[in-house]
């Protein structure tokens, strides 16, 4: 369908005297699913905003048809008393309206209008909204006793789950969502990719996650000098695009040979043997998408290296029969295990199961409940938590983080360290309370890589980093001395740093025999059994059933000449679509415009004309019969 849900015609976006986007013209349209990338800074969130109506444009107009309703994930969360699952509830507005309806005619008595109202809840599938809630609640990692816990009751991280769930709730032609994985483990993120599959609205996702771009979306739209360029296919097709465009300019490839290098080495190690012959070959793949990744890559202003460890102790650290518990709730029991330098460990396991509380046993942040933690002298760990960001001080500038961890240092020394990190000029002078969250976890990271650590135990290290700062800290982490354990919901990280994967399931751990693959099919056996015991719980009653069974035949049935001229028109649409195509090609001849084909000119020129306006009278056919559509659902309302 080439219907036009959004279009932005010579758009200039300013923020202040920064000019974000000039002179743009970009369309989306019906049923596309676009990522949306860029630097941080680039304008993307921004963007974001001017669809909304939050922000207008300093010039050019922005069409978007006015029956069509967008969703969003809100940026703040008040600390409602309300419970998590009335909050997610509430994303559902015709729901929430009907109701109060409702509540006003049994107050009123009035049954003639009670029984339309039951009607209308019919229609929606209102009998099923506490389960379909539920079940959002529930992928993104919310436990059943959690579901009636108010929402003042659960942290910010937690809180931004619970609006991306009311968004997900709501009743949506075109779904906004600006970096929705940042606060999700890897199994949430698996689960909220099927999701967004299935979703069958418009989509727009800001994302630095490559392999869930690539899994979701089908174009991709590049920010970048403020302009926007949209490219069909998923990430990876971007990057063969970009990369042959890149190509054309440049024959530097030096900055992919380590990485791929690297990857090579672990396939030459593991590929003849048996339990790692999965992952090696996760490897090969990984191979042969490196050069065009790092090609893509090649003009980014990160690049830092970890400092090489003055000591490597073997074994650095190791657990012997430890258990981790929360006074009477044991988290891990049993656990043994031996970390020696250049291990690089994955750790993989649904949502509370464990792996952050490993992090921490590991750091020495809690005590074993039982059993042995076991360091070695000249043990130096890296600990990079998930809210890492929220130990900077924010009065302090860049620089006075430095030199309180090495007061003697040379501030020139300082600046060059920190111009790795893209944190050049005065930059490094103002306060950290004025950064974005980006700026704030490479910072973190920096103070991180400058204590020359042995082991580096990374819980979520890529939340808020761009694109181009994930590909530093893959090659960094490749290239580093020391030991790794790394808890991350980004697969790209995954695959190109960990040789080993463990599962944190069961209140054990455990080496896992396979890939990524191989654990997003455990995961979906994990999913559905507990979904299935989920539908069990809030199962709706026969009569229910029978009613909402009714209510779906009455609206089907005058719903159905409807849809007939919507399909009707959405045919016509595609074939004027392939017509202006294959007039625009013979357009594009330059020998069309030589002065013996003058005849045939002006005939291509009508022919384009003619079709242009038939598209045009099409696309306002299909818009008065989507209204007429939308206000047969409202009179069930």
């Amino acid at each position: 369908m080439a219907f036009k849900m959004i279009s932005l015609q010579n758009v200039t976006l300013r923020r202040g005297q920064h000019v974000l986007l000039h002179n743009i013209n970009w369309t989306v349209f019906h049923k596309q699913r676009v990522g949306l990338i860029g630097a941080n800074g680039s304008g993307k969130t921004s963007l974001f905003a001017l669809l909304q109506g939050e922000l207008q444009a300093d010039s050019g107009s922005v069409e978007i048809p006015r029956q069509i309703k967008i969703a969003h994930v809100a940026q703040e969360t008040p600390g409602y008393s309300q419970s998590a699952l009335d909050f997610v509830l509430d994303g559902d507005v015709e729901l929430r309206s009907l109701q109060e309806e409702l509540l006003d005619a049994e107050k009123k008595d009035d049954g003639e209008r009670i029984g339309h109202i039951h009607t209308q809840l019919g229609v929606i599938d209102a009998y099923s909204a506490t389960a379909r809630a539920a079940k959002l609640l529930d992928g993104l990692g919310f436990s059943d006793v959690e579901l009636q816990q108010s929402v003042s009751d659960f942290s910010g991280g937690w809180r931004m789950r619970l609006n991306l769930a009311k968004a997900l709730m709501c009743r949506s032609d075109v779904l906004l969502l600006d970096e929705p994985t940042n606060h999700l483990d890897l199994d949430a993120v698996i689960w909220l990719e099927q999701w967004l599959i299935k979703y069958t609205g418009t989509l727009l996702l800001i994302s630095h996650d490559r392999e869930f771009l690539d899994r979701v979306v089908d174009n991709i739209a590049h920010i970048s000098n403020q302009q926007i360029k949209s490219y069909s296919g998923n990430y990876s097709s971007f990057e063969k695009q970009r990369a042959a465009q890149i190509l054309l300019q440049q024959a530097a490839f030096e900055k992919q040979q380590k990485q791929m290098a690297h990857l090579q080495s672990f396939v030459d190690r593991f590929r003849y043997k048996a339990s790692k012959a999965r992952q090696a070959q996760s490897r090969v793949k990984a191979i042969e998408r490196m050069e065009l990744i790092s090609v893509v890559h090649i003009e980014s202003e990160f690049e830092f290296a970890f400092r090489e460890p003055s000591k490597c102790p073997n074994p650095l650290i190791s657990l012997q029969d430890a258990r981790v518990a929360y006074g009477d709730k044991v988290v891990l029991t049993n656990v043994n295990l031996s970390i020696a330098p250049k291990d690089r460990i994955a750790l993989l396991g649904p949502n509370g199961a464990g792996k952050s509380s490993l992090i921490k046993l590991l750091a020495g942040e809690i005590e074993p409940a039982a059993g042995e933690r076991e360091v070695s002298e000249g043990l130096k760990i890296g600990y990079f938590a998930q809210h890492q960001v929220d130990s900077l001080e924010l009065d302090e500038t860049p620089l006075a983080h430095f030199k309180k961890l090495a007061p003697k240092i040379p501030e020139a020394q300082f600046r060059k360290f920190l111009g790795g990190f893209c944190f050049s000029g005065d930059q490094v002078l103002e306060p950290v309370q004025i950064f974005s969250g980006g700026e704030k976890a490479r910072l973190a990271l920096a103070i991180l890589v400058w204590q020359q650590p042995n082991l580096l135990l990374l819980d979520e290290p890529t939340n808020h980093l761009d694109l181009d700062m994930r590909q530093a800290l893959s090659m960094a982490l490749q290239e580093f001395q020391g030991a790794v354990i790394v808890v991350s919901h980004d697969r790209f990280l995954l695959n190109t740093t960990a040789d080993q994967l463990f599962l944190v399931a069961n209140h054990q751990l455990n080496n896992f025999d396979g890939d990524l693959d191989d654990y997003q099919r455990w995961l979906f056996e994990f999913r559905r059994q507990r979904e299935n015991q989920l539908s069990e719980q809030l199962d709706k009653t026969p009569v229910s059933r029978k009613s909402q069974r009714q209510q779906d035949a009455k609206v089907r049935e005058m719903r159905s000449p409807i849809l007939k001229k919507i399909k009707k028109l959405e045919d016509e649409l595609a074939g004027l679509e392939k017509e202006i195509a294959a007039v625009e090609l013979v357009l594009a001849d330059s020998g069309m415009y030589e002065e013996g084909n003058k005849d045939k000119l002006l005939v291509e020129l009508q022919k384009q004309t003619v079709i242009k306006k038939r598209i045009q009278e099409v696309e306002n056919a299909w818009l008065m019969v989507s209204t007429e559509l939308n206000d047969l659902d409202s009179s069930f309302l």
